[in-house]
């Protein structure tokens, strides 16, 4: 494909990033619409117990798409922006699909999105059913285009709002077990670690979602995140943000397998220790045997191990994530039946499942006790886990370290496509809808309200505001006057080509307030 090609399609690609069925309403409004108000609502959940969203992702999309994108098709030549959109239109819809492009030309002359967006601040956890967004155009003639730009919209905010609320979630799991065990809760910054870009759908959607986990976390491998970051949630200073994501260097079983064989393993491990003679590392520990690597090589190491500035930290991946940590013993379901009939293995070696990874190294490096009174293992070495890790399991996994006695900071959670890719628009029912439109100079008040619907596609109607009632809790307003509309706090951010309002990533930590 050459350059001349690649130049024509940037120029009207924004204006195919929508439904095909959309290309038409402009002309199958009534006539003399010259206003239309779309706003964004999550109105459902499908995660049992959160019913708050965190708003993120709008400004990312506001200078990707709204200035960025735009940019070739407001810098072409108009009547060449105007055949190539015109060109690709008979190629979608055939040669008489009776739709003109005289509102692209006029859009192309404006040299701007004539249109204005109100939100709430982003990192703001909003209720159900309360929007976050609003939309609507500047100028009566481009009344076509806030509906136009839902699609992108939708795809755009969905998937970084819904990563921030399960980091949210986790979060608070994770809080809960720092504050009962006694942990550190500077701590709980890293104990949940992204290993999700792998599987997600490409590197845009893996960095808006690495975003959102880096709302409460600071822990992640998800690289692209940092130039997303960095490009549309700049400080005032430029990219200062501070820490935006932090890793530690780590093997993988290539580098295990690479030892040759098993009974090779220790030398691999002394090979890593030596090149990373101080600071953290992280060691894939389950290639073979990782009893074994507990039991043998790792103390076959403690004096190189101890002797560093630094921690090592052990990670098994395979297996039930709740019994590799905290052994069999921690679930009376699955206890050991020989041990269940006889009483307590009488030592680690004779069932090293019965008693767990967290045991296991509390016996070989020993630790000290908190003072809420859990077992904290020495900070030369640890533990992640990072597959299969749930809300569910870290719940479950920080309960039976509770009741072992040791303190929920002893394991880092390694979190990856599973927890933030088996997710869909549908998980918080994200939508965009049109609430209220000018006809004819008179104000009209939309409503979606399907019979045969369980009343979650109902919409709001009207002019929208959001205001905080005496609980302090979020609550919209619907039919709001301009008195309504003047309290609100869904605030001018972006209108006509430029922005009104920005937040950097810090700025957006704190308003969800996870990060210490």
């Amino acid at each position: 494909m050459n350059t001349n090609t690649l130049t024509k399609a940037a120029v009207t690609a924004p204006l195919f990033e929508t439904d095909a069925y959309k290309l038409g309403h402009r002309g199958l409004y009534p006539a003399g619409t010259t206003q239309v108000l779309v706003n964004f609502t999550n109105r459902a959940s499908r995660i049992d117990g959160v019913d708050k969203v965190v708003h993120f992702g709008l400004q990312a999309f506001l200078q990707s798409y709204c200035i960025e994108a735009f940019a070739p098709f407001f810098e072409a030549d108009e009547q060449d922006a105007v055949s190539e959109y015109l060109d690709t239109l008979a190629g979608v819809l055939g040669p008489n699909h009776g739709i003109d492009a005289e509102h692209i030309r006029a859009l192309h002359r404006r040299g701007y999105l004539p249109l204005m967006f109100r939100a709430l601040p982003e990192g703001t956890r909003v209720p159900l059913r309360v929007p976050s967004i609003t939309v609507e155009n500047t100028e009566p003639e481009f009344f076509w285009l806030p509906n136009y730009i839902e699609t992108v919209l939708s795809a755009a905010i969905w998937q970084p709002s819904t990563s921030a609320t399960i980091a949210n979630e986790f979060r608070g799991i994770l809080d809960d077990a720092a504050a009962t065990t006694g942990g550190d809760p500077d701590f709980v910054n890293w104990q949940l670690h992204d290993f999700s870009f792998r599987g997600m759908a490409g590197a845009a959607a893996a960095a808006a979602s690495g975003a959102g986990h880096l709302l409460s976390f600071t822990g992640s491998d998800s690289l692209a995140t940092i130039d997303w970051v960095r490009r549309y949630y700049p400080s005032e200073l430029g990219t200062q943000n501070g820490q935006v994501l932090g890793s530690i260097p780590a093997t993988e079983h290539s580098v295990m397998c690479a030892g040759i064989s098993e009974s090779s393993e220790l030398e691999t491990f002394r090979r890593i220790l030596d090149v990373h003679t101080n600071g953290n590392v992280s060691i894939v520990a389950d290639t073979f045997d990782f009893w074994k690597v507990l039991l043998e090589i790792l103390p076959a190491l403690k004096g190189q191990i101890m002797g560093r500035d630094g921690k090592v930290v052990i990670r098994p991946d395979s297996g039930d994530p709740a019994e590799i940590l905290c052994g069999t013993r921690s679930n009376p379901a699955t206890a050991n039946p020989a041990a269940a009939n006889a009483g307590e293995p009488a030592s680690i070696a004779e069932d090293l499942a019965y008693f767990g990874a967290v045991q296991i190294l509390w016996e070989v490096f020993g630790g000290t006790v908190n003072a809420a009174g859990y077992k904290v293992i020495d900070g030369h070495v640890g533990l992640i886990y990072g597959d299969s890790i749930t809300m569910e399991r870290a719940r479950d996994i920080t309960a039976r370290l509770e009741s072992l006695g040791f303190a929920a900071q002893n394991v880092v959670f390694g979190v990856g496509s599973y927890t933030y890719q088996y997710v869909t628009r549908d998980t918080f029912s994200s939508a965009l809808k049109a609430t209220w439109a000018m006809i004819n100079g008179e104000a009209h008040n939309l409503l979606k309200d399907p019979v045969t619907d369980s009343g979650m596609k109902k919409s709001a109607t009207g002019r929208l505001a959001v205001v905080r009632d005496e609980a302090g809790e979020l609550v919209l307003i619907q039919k709001a006057t301009p008195k309504d509309e003047a309290r609100s706090l869904l605030e001018p951010v972006w209108a006509d080509g430029r922005f009104l309002r920005t937040q950097s990533f810090n700025d957006v930590r704190a308003v969800l307030g996870n990060l210490r």
